[in-house]
């Protein structure tokens, strides 16, 4: 085997593998899941039951679950002259950037698509939900990036990079450029670039030729920079081919990528077979989120005669190596309203940076589209309806909320595999309905360890994303480095998340994807 995982996970020794079918009929395997370890070590950050990866026995039942949209929505909307342009669709849409909270001067950031392909734009706020566009030094006058009609973004991210240890590097930006650029260039690929302060950035670096709407992130568990790059076959359409390395500039520079993910035969099209569009992810706590962007249709030339944005929306999927994704939810995490004169009509996109930690709750922002009838069948596709009016909303869910295992009756239990931690002290994220949670740590053999028995434990009753639980006469400390097992009992109510922090305040040590309020460098440490 190859590399092994922060979680006991073992990579093949062919990394990334090369055997993914590209059949839409079949859902992606995931060897984790079918082999799991022996040991899951759970130092590193919240565990999530977004599956059954941690679980040796259960008679609770797995319940996914889904944002609500902010009703203030849209957050923010084109209304300045270049983000209105005669030239292009009206647009303010983070697909070709991201949102993130900076911990450096404790504001939220977005980088974004100012009208559509017309430029890269930025903007500030102080509570994520109220944003400014601050005049830059760029184009007087206005918070663009780039000088007017020096670059037309198609696609790309904007990336904060924490681990960074050059300054000069801590933001990370992907360009990739409408076809028509791309084909005067004479080169598909994409510009990469860095800058010290987000706003001005270094000479650009041209990748290997990828085809439009394809981005790129960080595994920060494993420290390599992902591309994920579109690609086309004929009896899927559109998918994804993956390549990876530690340096982000390198990690543009490939040869053969290996084929990733595609849509299959669980998601659901309209009008066509579904296609994957875009698959964006982040780190958080102790796995990888991602959004499956799914293609449901019509084709671009009804929605160019219409004015209508075509149909896409996220469908959650999850990863514990990075590769491999988790999908038993094909519902619509984040969907479309679908009706003319709405702002979120259609085309929902994911944004760089996937989510923030704001309190108790997930920030999940997107990008949607009103469309426009009255600009149908425009001879430049850049002004057609499809593309106007793109606007940012978003939706909030419960801090770990994807997933929770929920038990309905007197006697609900589950009990962990075989895990191994260092830390003292015990947490839980859960809601108990009036009920009360209590832990028993066993053995490997499954036999109770004297002093964590159920009748030990002050248990928790009530509703909390972090709640302590703790033993009356036994310290967790004492088993630090050894492998046990918890039973957990539940009766009534939701449990989303366990774990064992190194402090009695309950820090996970995960990472927290785009960061948030309270966190250095996005991690709950």
């Amino acid at each position: 085997m190859g590399e092994r995982l922060y979680n006991g996970i073992e990579l093949n020794d062919e990394w990334p593998p090369r055997n993914i079918p590209a059949d839409r009929n079949q859902a992606m395997r995931v060897p984790y899941l079918e082999r799991k370890p022996e040991v899951i070590d759970i130092d590193l950050g919240r565990q999530l039951f977004v599956d059954d990866f941690l679980v040796a026995n259960t008679n609770l039942t797995f319940h996914y679950h889904q944002p609500v949209k902010c009703p203030m929505n849209p957050l923010f909307f084109p209304e300045k002259p270049w983000e209105i342009s005669e030239l292009y669709g009206p647009t303010c849409i983070p697909k070709c950037g991201g949102i993130w909270y900076d911990d450096l001067d404790g504001l939220f950031k977005m980088w974004y698509l100012s009208s559509y392909t017309g430029n890269e734009a930025y903007a500030i706020s102080k509570d994520g939900l109220h944003w400014e566009r601050p005049e830059l030094d760029i184009v007087p006058g206005t918070n663009l990036l780039f000088p007017e009609g020096s670059i037309r973004p198609d696609s790309g991210t904007a990336w904060i990079d924490f681990e960074c240890e050059n300054p000069e590097q801590r933001y990370k930006l992907l360009i990739r450029e409408v076809d028509t650029v791309m084909h005067k260039q004479g080169s598909r690929g994409a510009r990469m670039m860095t800058s010290r302060d987000g706003i001005h950035w270094s000479k650009p670096v041209l990748t290997s030729d990828m085809d439009d709407r394809s981005t790129m992130f960080k595994n920060r568990f494993r420290g390599k920079w992902i591309q994920s790059i579109r690609g086309y076959l004929g009896t899927i359409g559109r998918c994804r081919y993956y390549w990876e390395h530690s340096d982000f500039l390198a990690s543009g520079n490939w040869s053969n990528p290996p084929f990733w993910a595609c849509a299959d035969c669980f998601d659901q099209g309209n009008e066509l077979n579904a296609q994957l569009y875009n698959l964006d992810a982040n780190s958080y706590e102790s796995l990888m989120v991602g959004f499956y962007q799914i293609f449901r249709g019509p084709e671009n030339h009804v929605g160019q005669a219409t004015g209508q944005p075509k149909l896409t929306e996220l469908v959650l999927a999850t990863s514990r190596d990075g590769f491999h994704w988790h999908r038993p939810d094909r519902r619509s995490f984040i969907g479309a309203n679908r009706r003319p004169g709405f702002w979120d009509n259609g085309y929902v996109e994911a944004t760089g940076g996937i989510l923030l930690v704001v309190g108790d709750e997930l920030w999940i922002y997107y990008s949607a589209y009103g469309g426009d009838e009255t600009c149908a069948n425009m001879p430049d596709w850049c002004r057609d309806g499809m593309y106007s009016n793109g606007a940012v909303g978003l939706a909030k869910l419960r801090r770990d909320g994807f997933a929770s295992l929920h038990s309905s009756w007197h006697g609900g239990y589950v009990r962990t595999r075989n895990v191994r931690f260092s830390g003292g002290h015990f947490f839980v994220n859960a809601n108990t309905v009036g009920t009360r949670l209590t832990v028993a740590v066993m053995d490997e053999s499954g036999k109770i360890i004297p002093g964590f028995e159920h009748e030990n434990c002050t248990g928790f009753l009530g509703n909390s994303v972090k709640a302590p639980i703790a033993w009356k006469t036994a310290d967790l400390a004492t088993l630090a480095g050894r492998v046990v097992q918890f039973d957990i009992r539940l009766n009534r109510g939701d449990l989303y998340a366990f774990w064992v922090s190194q402090r009695s305040t309950g820090e996970s040590g995960g990472y927290l994807a785009a960061g948030g309020p309270g966190y250095k460098n996005a991690c709950d440490k």
